[in-house]
């Protein structure tokens, strides 16, 4: 049908929500240009006044009580009274949604953010829309968060997590693995030298790219500057500090002095850029981050990984063999000495990296989303699709 219509759900509590959904944007038009594609921030869709302060308060919880948020997330984790009380949340504002949803009429509704899936969910169970439903997970996690009885398909980023979504009696046959959804940037190949060239590097350093996400958290940057100063090796290293404009000065003021050749950026568009010119990644693990990480070939060094979904992710890169995890900046300091001295560790993980990476996840998501649209003719999505789960 001509003119079809897909509301894509995000919010910005950390790039990752935001850039899949984009992923899934530009895939969806790229590929089907007669429908209309809307991207809509849940969050301030249905909290337009307290959005900017709630997602603050988050932000700075994070920062600031990391283990405060592990525990909370660790026993939510599966579903148990404090997981289905902080669940009700999701009844606030129903009816700037709805109201949304008979405006536009879309023919399937993408959440790339759990709360959104959940409110979409509340609002199928009570009989105000029957629109099919697609939940993309977009971190490598089965937390209960992302599921609720009336999605009608979910989209995850490997075999580990649709292996933890069926022991919620979720039905095989309603979930796939794309991977995780990324931008078509990351699945081309680039001209190194070139790039190189173009960013003003050293092509006779070895470069390390140190990430820590959209927001810039990633704990004790300035204590790992000035570890690198320990490297027996000359280097050239490439920060991205995201929107935390706080911190880009002050690595700029701490590293004016480096023996090595450093390069400190706030928030950039070429990430993908600066991926393919570099020999290894020093980052948080965010789901979308190290997606682009393993489709552009990059071996990772996970630094120190927040409790909660980072630590899943972690896990994922570890069991794939392509990252090394370290707690401290001494061990930091030792992992990237022993890769920039042995290539061969590198070229063994680039290998690796190729059997489980997914460059096509946003294309593949697309399709399968596209293909959705006919879930409620299939089934009655009326009722609830895992009939032992409440909200």
């Amino acid at each position: 049908m001509p003119n079809e219509k897909v509301l894509i759900l995000y919010s910005n509590y950390g790039d990752g929500h935001q850039q899949a959904a984009r992923a899934i944007h530009d895939s969806l038009s790229k590929n089907h240009p007669s429908a209309n594609i809307f991207l809509m921030d849940f969050m301030q869709l249905v909290h337009p006044y307290t959005h900017p302060i709630i997602r603050y308060l988050f932000v700075q919880g994070i920062k600031n009580f990391p283990d405060v948020y592990g525990f909370v997330y660790n026993k939510t984790r599966t579903l148990n009274n404090l997981s289905l009380l902080l669940k009700k949340f999701n009844r606030m504002g129903m009816r700037r949604l709805l109201k949304l949803i008979q405006t536009l009429n879309p023919s399937v509704v993408v959440s790339t953010f759990p709360l959104a899936a959940g409110a979409m969910s509340i609002l199928k169970s009570n009989g105000l829309t029957n629109v099919p439903t697609t939940t993309v997970i977009t971190d490598h996690t089965d937390h209960s968060y992302w599921v609720y009885p009336f999605t009608n398909r979910y989209i995850v980023g490997s075999e580990t997590v649709k292996q933890g979504l069926l022991k919620y009696d979720i039905p095989h046959n309603r979930i796939t693995i794309t991977g995780i959804p990324i931008r078509s940037e990351f699945m081309e190949g680039y001209d190194r030298i070139a790039l190189i060239k173009k960013h003003g590097l050293d092509p006779q350093l070895p470069t390390l790219l140190l990430m820590g996400g959209g927001c810039g958290i990633i704990r004790d940057s300035a204590t790992l500057a000035k570890a690198f100063e320990a490297l027996p090796v000359t280097i050239q290293w490439i920060v991205i500090c995201g929107h935390n404009q706080k911190l880009k000065q002050h690595l700029e003021e701490i590293c004016s002095l480096s023996k090595h050749s450093v390069h400190i950026k706030g928030f950039v568009e070429y990430v993908h850029e600066l991926m393919a010119v570099s020999d290894v990644m020093v980052s948080k693990p965010g789901g979308l981050t190290i997606s682009e990480a393993l489709a552009m070939e990059l071996p990772m060094i996970v630094f120190n990984p927040l409790p909660g979904q980072e630590e899943d992710n972690t896990q994922f890169l570890m069991q794939s063999g392509a990252a090394f995890q370290v707690e401290t900046a001494q061990d930091l300091v030792r992992v990237i000495t022993e890769t920039m001295q042995e290539p061969e560790m590198l070229k063994s993980m680039r290998e690796r990296i190729r059997q489980v990476q997914k460059k096509c996840a946003a294309f593949d998501a697309g399709e399968v989303i596209w293909q959705s649209r006919s879930d409620h003719i299939m089934n009655n999505s009326s009722k609830p699709l895992i009939p032992s789960l409440q909200h």
